[in-house]
């Protein structure tokens, strides 16, 4: 980065199999009135990696993506980290880098993730003293730091205060989605502002796209469908006991969960994890207060412990799970399961399994999963709203992002010519993307010893399971579906053109 421009790297999150650790580089280079170079970077997310077991490192706690360069640089210092969403996969690094002792950007998030990150503040006991300034952002909010200036996007995900940035410079201007899906049915929280983003439309060259299920056709689904699904299901069984495991870090779960029991006037129990209870304390003390919402209609109570004989065995339980049997006395006469996300995530479908009860998953009612990332759909959508960009796919493996080619130019849809891995760098030139270098990638992992944090230095390799194996099965698996969609396509055009 030694000529005035618009530079952009993923640090991590366009990882080679699995997709998380996400964060990205952002530098503005320009001259002043002497023609001497001026750096502007700001880094967007800082979040940890899944699957740091999987590293190699004997005693690893976590792994997070490595930006020490732009923390402990006198040339190229980031001035600012701003956070799109409070998922631990964007945003759980920051600690882990106070931990080990570095000093780190004022923050700029919204104020569900000031929340959460205060919590993991307490959590991980770090001092007021150590805590970087955190400056609360709100849709529509113009941002205006060194050379940069960023307009602030309410998105639809999967947690409050979820947003986007178009950040400009005088040499381009690029659209970083955050996680985000093209759905406004959702509850108690702002939806993807499209028409802000329509009204940026001329100005925005690049689109660097955070939508890790592209590898599905058509649009995510819409959290309203979810409900819809979800209530009817509850309507349809006579079971007087209902199960519902949700992802602890997704509160639309909760809401949708709660929204369909209640529907359906079935009284609430809540029950899970520790994860569980933090989410769920905090969406009911700053976001949705349940208690206010089902006033005297329903019965509700957030352990077993807090009266569940009071409920008459009529209920409907809302949370995770380790041992359902403790407290649910439930069985096949008396119980139904819906489970709203993939069942490697949890262990109730095991759990149903042995007391023979029957149950709904994802894989045979799909409008239960709450997607918060969007489809190919979705791409579709948001390419046809903009004025011809150019995207950067992320948030996604990489083999991914080759497979839709063929189909992307199809729908005249351009992507970045070399496909982005973490430690990439690119040139935003008005309507494209350059690749002007490449270098090897690595995670830091984090081991804690006396409190303190100490990071270890690891290359970026396949971590899921078999590696190689599955990555080529899957890689073999979506080239044919989007080979089958694409023709399919065709012979819808072809058979418009014949009559």
């Amino acid at each position: 980065m030694n000529e005035t421009g618009l530079y952009w790297k993923p640090l991590g999150g366009n990882n080679i199999d699995q997709i998380s650790g996400h964060s990205y580089q952002y530098t503005n280079i320009t001259k002043n009135n002497d023609s001497d170079l001026l750096n502007t970077t700001i880094i967007v997310d800082l979040g940890k990696f899944d699957n740091h077991s999987a590293l190699g490192v004997y005693g690893s706690g976590a792994a997070v993506p490595d930006i020490r360069s732009l923390i402990s640089s006198v040339d190229n210092n980031a001035i600012a980290l701003l956070i799109t969403h409070a998922h631990p996969d964007h945003l759980n690094g920051i600690v882990h880098y106070l931990k080990a002792g570095y000093t780190l950007p004022d923050i700029y998030g919204g104020l569900y993730t000031k929340i959460i990150l205060d919590d993991l503040y307490s959590e991980f006991e770090i001092a007021k003293k150590n805590q970087p300034k955190y400056i609360i952002i709100k849709d529509e909010q113009e941002l205006s730091i060194g050379t940069i200036n960023i307009t602030v996007l309410a998105s639809s995900h999967t947690c409050f205060d979820s947003f986007g940035f178009v950040i400009k410079s005088e040499y381009g201007c690029v659209y970083h989605t955050g996680d985000m899906k093209i759905d406004n049915s959702i509850y108690f929280r702002k939806a993807t502002n499209l028409k802000l983003i329509k009204k940026l439309s001329p100005i925005i060259d690049c689109v660097v796209a955070d939508f890790c299920c592209i590898d599905c056709d058509g649009y995510a689904t819409k959290e309203v469908e979810t409900f819809k699904k979800m209530s009817s299901l509850i309507k349809s069984n006579a079971k007087k006991k209902i199960f519902i495991p949700v992802y602890p870090t997704h509160p639309e779960m909760y809401i949708i969960a709660f929204l369909a029991a209640l529907k359906n006037k079935r009284n609430i129990v809540f029950y899970g994890s520790k994860d569980f209870y933090t989410y769920l304390t905090i969406t009911c003390e700053h976001m949705v207060n349940f208690a206010d919402i089902i006033k005297d209609r329903i019965k509700m109570i957030y352990h077993p412990d807090d009266g569940l004989e009071d409920l008459g065995d009529d209920y409907a339980v809302i949370g995770t799970y380790n041992s359902l049997a403790n407290y649910f006395d439930e069985d096949e006469e008396n119980s139904f399961g819906i489970i709203t996300a993939k069942t490697f995530f949890n262990p109730l479908k095991g759990q149903l399994n042995s007391h023979d009860i029957k149950f709904v998953t994802v894989d045979t009612v799909p409008e239960l999963q709450g997607y918060g990332h969007g489809f190919f759909g979705d791409y579709e959508y948001l390419n046809n709203l903009l004025d011809s960009p150019t995207f950067i796919p992320t948030h996604c493996p990489a083999f991914i992002v080759d497979n839709i080619r063929q189909l992307a130019t199809y729908i005249n849809m351009k992507l970045a010519e070399i496909t982005p891995y973490n430690n990439f760098t690119y040139k935003i030139e008005k309507k494209s993307c350059r690749l002007i270098s490449s270098e090897p990638a690595k995670w830091l992992v984090v081991k804690y010893d006396d409190n303190k944090a100490s990071f270890v230095e690891v290359a970026q390799k396949p971590t899921s399971g078999e590696g190689l194996l599955k990555r080529t099965i899957s890689n073999k698996r979506s080239k044919r579906k989007f080979d089958m969609i694409l023709n399919h396509k065709k012979k819808i055009v072809n058979s418009e053109v014949i009559c």
